[in-house]
């Protein structure tokens, strides 16, 4: 980051250095307990098929049903949040899911498991695109970068620190009657509803309602972050505003695959350890967080160590293809436990350490209301891919028997978003070249 030169410089700084004190913990918050709730039910799935009948593929077509309300409600959430404003929308979002999750302890069979699974995902709808576009109405782009690492951080956080708790909740079995599995449930579920209720009186909608920022601050921040420009109100001209930036369907697809990669692994590498001889639960959770270390490193460490790269695409070309690489050593490596699980590490180094790339992207090209639509419908692509990954790796399992054949699913997804990159490249030399004005700040190398 440069340092500042001018007094507005210096209020700027100055101001971002307190929203990103103030306002990130909130929403790292919010993000790591939506990840814990929406990916704890890898824990129980063992438990699930013995109690509940509820075998490899319909366990894959619930983690994945998830993503199908998430995504078709993910720009009217995100529209809704813009004209409410962020402080009762996300809190919202939170409790709702939060109660959700808790209803999970009433699974009883395939079809409560698919109903829950698919109101889980509406009750949650439009957080992350939500969130980002928070980002885009608080950051400059040159700082953009570096909250988007932050939230996906705290997701990968969540990875590690969730799956060794849920464990421990899982051995609880038998306590006042109830399954492990339903503790699991209820006692991951009530931090959340408590967290939408703080969300509610803490997160301001704006930098102008931030009692924390004096009002020239509050200014600054806003001028750098969203400009002057009068904005569009309707919905349908909000929507066409977005859709009209070509670049935007070749990166949804590419997200797409790379969210196929990123829940397949997510999904079920608590399969993959209990595969191992692993029985334990709370040493398959601990076991299981490995793979989120390495997320937690790409965020951190991939983009910090790119920035000296020539071009945008050249970064994301090697990144994706050192993750299809990784992934399919870790298919071949089945008969050394210790390998896979570092391989599979490895892989999440990759495929989420690319996420924030994506996003400084998109966020470089996208303003106003525009990004709230514009973000909302690259989540919403993406997230398909989230239901299919663990969909397709729940069959695959179930015909060969083996939860690591799956695998090979990420791998052939991985190499078609690298075709798609090409693609990509083009399309964004065009946008920059029609939409100069738009330059001066698109993704420097040193936010990256």
């Amino acid at each position: 980051m440069t340092a500042p030169t001018t007094p507005s410089d210096l209020v700027h700084a100055r101001a971002t250095r307190k929203a990103f004190v103030r306002l990130m913990p909130l929403l790292m918050a919010a993000y790591f307990m939506a990840f814990v709730d929406r990916t704890n039910v890898g824990l129980a799935k063992t438990s699930l098929e013995i109690d509940a009948g509820i075998d490899a593929a319909a366990y894959g077509l619930g983690a994945g049903l998830f993503f199908i309300t998430y995504a078709a409600l993910e720009v009217p959430s995100n529209l809704i949040l813009h004209r409410i404003g962020a402080k009762v929308w996300i809190s919202r979002i939170a409790v709702t899911w939060g109660l959700i999750t808790m209803a999970m302890m009433f699974i009883s069979s395939p079809m409560v498991f698919y109903i829950l699974r698919l109101l889980l995902g509406a009750a949650e709808a439009g957080l992350y695109p939500g969130i980002m576009y928070l980002i885009t109405t608080w950051f400059a782009q040159k700082d953009r970068a570096t909250a988007v690492g932050l939230i996906l951080t705290a997701s990968s956080v969540a990875f590690i620190v969730a799956n060794p708790i849920g464990g421990a909740l899982m051995k609880m079995d038998g306590i006042a009657g109830l399954h492990g599995w339903q503790w699991l449930f209820v006692l991951e579920g009530i931090p959340t509803v408590l967290l939408g209720i703080f969300i509610f009186f803490a997160l301001p909608n704006s930098p102008e309602t931030a009692p924390w920022l004096e009002p020239e601050e509050a200014r600054e921040l806003t001028r750098r972050a969203v400009g002057e420009q009068p904005e569009e109100s309707r919905p349908g001209a909000i929507v066409r505003t977005a859709m009209s930036k070509p670049f935007l369907l070749t990166i949804a697809a590419i997200y797409f695959m790379n969210q196929i990669a990123t829940y397949g692994v997510v999904f079920f590498v608590p399969s993959i350890v209990e595969a191992m001889e692993v029985t334990d639960s709370f040493m398959i959770g601990l076991i299981s967080g490995v793979v989120g270390v390495g997320a937690v490193i790409g965020v951190l460490v991939v983009p910090r160590l790119l920035k000296r790269n020539p071009g945008t695409e050249v970064r994301l070309i090697g990144i994706t293809t050192a993750a299809a690489i990784v992934m399919a050593l870790a298919f071949v490596s089945t008969e050394n436990p210790v390998a896979k699980m570092l391989l599979l590490s490895a892989t999440m180094v990759f495929i989420v350490g690319v996420q924030p790339l994506y996003w400084s992207v998109l966020m470089a090209r996208l303003g106003g209301v525009a990004a709230a639509a514009g973000l909302a419908f690259v989540n919403t692509i993406g997230l398909t891919g989230a239901f299919v990954g663990p969909y397709a790796f729940g069959l695959t399992e179930k015909a060969t028997g083996s939860p690591s054949s799956g695998l090979w699913v990420l791998v052939g997804a991985t190499i078609f978003g690298l075709l798609l990159l090409p693609l990509l490249k083009g399309k964004l030399a065009r946008h920059d070249r029609d939409h100069p004005v738009a330059q001066p700040e698109v993704v420097p190398a040193q936010a990256i």
